[in-house]
């Protein structure tokens, strides 16, 4: 019981094939726009740095 379970777990697994973005997030961040690198990853990356900012001033 236990070896089939195992088994079966392990060739599922190895059916899914998981896409490599490396190279995607590399092309964004190191490409020359004037845009600072802690602000390159979209518009999360923008909120928390002006609640940081805001955080910042207040404190």
């Amino acid at each position: 019981g236990l070896r089939q379970l195992s088994q079966r777990t392990l060739s599922t697994t190895a059916r899914r094939q998981v896409q490599n973005k490396v190279p995607e997030k590399q092309k964004i961040f190191q490409e020359d726009n004037g845009i600072p690198v802690y602000l390159k990853g979209g518009a999360g990356d923008t909120v928390l740095y002006k609640c940081t900012m805001a955080l910042t001033v207040l404190g």
